[in-house]
């Protein structure tokens, strides 16, 4: 693919392109698929819009049972197809990223597209800033269909206000980010001492969410992370409640088993208490709920002024973080009940993670194919 789009102004694409006083930087992006066929082509065709072009683009086909290898010949990007691979993605982004040589790693899901800008906003921070090893976007849904995916669409709506907030970076996402290789090579050969994994292995293999494994390896290394809220990446939604719940069930168990192989450490200990944080206000929930359906039951339910203060400012905060997302989005937020049911399918989720990692039972990957 050629470096810069043809619209693009020279002196934007070269100083994204190039370092003060060094080469310019050459990106692969690296894209997993196990049958995305239909993901695909508006995937790469994201990347062949980029103010920016990445120098190379590179499908890795997992497993692929539908027409994933040739849709992505068709759209122009490098194929290879992986060897004896039973690691799923980890597996599979080694394998690829063992045969690059680029200066930058772009990790991109095979169903998901990125703003037009990205690669080169992305560029800009590394090229900025060096102890940056990596730059992750912010996630949005795909346009939603129906009450579980607005609430979706909410969830990362206010995630992305969030990191906006903060400017914290919770956990590199692995749906798209920009990753330098000598940061990837410090982690390769930190696998099986300072790092959990086997050694020259960029992402751990045993880690069943790869993505906040990763942070962890890179935090852990001294490394710091960005995520600018303008780097923003559109991905799919889930379709079903059981969809859902399975994904969810992972990311938790995922980030459960990566703290235990961490143990508590100072890269670890804000994410052992986000989690902590997280049984906790799941317990308080429940409790809550309880109390209220026993007093309701035995006639003594009172409002209490206090109590219908704080209502009222969580209310107002739930709306307030959706705002900008459109009407439907300020609705949903306003009638405060349905998304309150959302958070208790996804503390259900939370529990049924905790049940595994204490009972040391694994958990399943759930792949949910695209739609055209």
């Amino acid at each position: 693919m050629n470096t810069t789009a043809p619209h693009t102004p020279r002196h934007r694409a070269e100083a994204a392109a190039r370092p003060a006083d060094g080469p310019a930087v050459r990106v692969v992006v690296v894209i997993p698929a196990h049958d995305e066929e239909q993901a695909l082509p508006a995937t790469v065709a994201s990347l062949a819009a980029q103010t920016r072009r990445p120098d190379r683009v590179l499908v890795v086909s997992d497993n692929s049972t539908d027409a994933t290898v040739a849709v992505a010949r068709a759209a122009g990007a490098d194929v290879m197809e992986t060897v004896g691979n039973t690691a799923r993605k980890a597996g599979a982004l080694n394998q690829a990223i063992a045969t690059t040589t680029e200066d930058v790693v772009m990790v991109l899901d095979a169903d998901t597209t990125i703003a037009p800008t990205f690669v080169e906003e992305g560029l800009a921070v590394l090229a900025s800033a060096p102890e940056v090893a990596a730059v992750g976007g912010v996630f949005r849904g795909r346009p939603p269909q129906g009450y579980l995916q607005h609430c979706q669409a909410n969830e990362y709506t206010r995630y992305g206000v969030q990191v906006d907030l903060t400017g914290r970076t919770a956990v590199l996402t692995g749906t798209a980010a920009l990753v330098r290789r000598t940061a990837l090579q410090e982690v390769a050969d930190a696998r099986g001492s300072v790092l959990p994994g086997d050694r020259g292995d960029v992402y751990d293999r045993h880690a069943i969410t790869e993505d906040s494994e990763l942070t962890l390896a890179l935090r852990t290394l001294g490394h710091e992370l960005r995520s600018p809220v303008t780097m923003s990446c559109t991905t799919e939604l889930m379709p079903t409640a059981g969809d859902l719940h399975r994904q969810r069930v992972r990311w938790y168990k995922g980030m459960l088993d990566n703290l235990a192989e961490y143990g508590l450490t100072r890269t670890t200990w804000r994410y052992v208490g986000q989690q902590v944080m997280l049984a906790v206000g799941t317990l308080m929930m429940a409790a809550y709920l309880l109390l209220t359906a026993v007093t309701l039951v035995t006639g003594t339910f009172t409002l209490s002024p206090l109590w219908a203060a704080v209502g009222l400012v969580f209310a107002a905060e739930r709306l307030v973080t959706v705002w900008g997302a459109g009407r439907r989005a300020r609705l949903l937020a306003a009638l405060v009940l349905p998304e309150l049911l959302y958070d208790l399918a996804l503390q259900r989720a939370f529990l049924h993670a905790a049940a595994l990692f204490v009972t040391r039972r694994q958990t399943t990957w759930n792949h949910v194919a695209a739609t055209a």
